[in-house]
């Protein structure tokens, strides 16, 4: 069960306090964050800041929703088309890949694995709104495919959890421990290329697989 809401006032600073908050705790966790260094990006007083927020517990939870709706409307660019996989999964790929090495991505990331035993409840959220969001909009995707005999997938729930791994193989770890600017583009490319390639080879039917190779 989630966390309760929890009481927040609105006002005309609001927005400013929030996004002061937001930079300071995705930077340095619930921990690390001081209410004076939010105050001061946020460029508020403590009295203000404590006006919209009765305690940093509060705030965070507050800025930890807002992050995981913004990860919920991302998710959504997983549109449904009705174009042959070939082309559609290297756009999937992208943004899977593209998505696990911004600085947005890893830093929630981060806060979520960081935080997750001082707030358990928040970082079930994080993976129910990120992860496993994406892997149900994956799941119906492949279903289609499967249905319109492109892919021949007798476990989807695997198969959605393989091509999100394939998306970050190398480089999610890399970027974690040594910041997104270690990733070029011709290793992203190189990435994003071969778990399609890997993935079409396992699940896709022969022209599918040749299309692919063919680029």
């Amino acid at each position: 069960m989630g966390i309760k809401s929890l009481p927040v006032t609105r006002g005309r600073k609001f927005l400013q306090v929030l996004e002061g908050a937001r930079t300071i705790f995705l930077r340095d966790g619930f921990e690390g964050a001081s209410v004076d260094e939010i105050a001061r990006e946020a460029g508020v007083s403590k009295a203000t800041l404590y006006s919209y927020f009765p305690d940093k517990r509060v705030m965070f939870i507050e800025i930890f929703r807002n992050e995981l709706a913004r990860e919920t409307a991302d998710a959504g660019a997983l549109i449904e088309v009705d174009l042959p996989v070939e082309q559609v999964l290297p756009f999937i790929v992208q943004l899977i890949s593209a998505h696990l090495i911004s600085e947005f991505g890893l830093r929630i990331y981060r806060v979520s694995v960081g935080e997750a035993e001082r707030f358990p409840s928040l970082a079930r959220e994080y993976y129910e709104s990120g992860l496993l969001l994406l892997r149900r909009q994956l799941v119906g995707y492949l279903e289609r495919c499967v249905q319109r005999h492109e892919l021949c997938i007798a476990d989807l729930d695997l198969a959605a959890d393989q091509l999100i791994e394939l998306a970050g193989v190398g480089i999610h770890n890399r970027a974690l421990f040594l910041g997104p600017q270690a990733i070029d583009k011709d290793q992203l490319r190189k990435v994003n290329r071969g778990a399609v390639r890997m993935f079409l080879s396992c699940y896709g039917n022969r022209h599918a697989v040749l299309a692919e190779a063919a680029q």
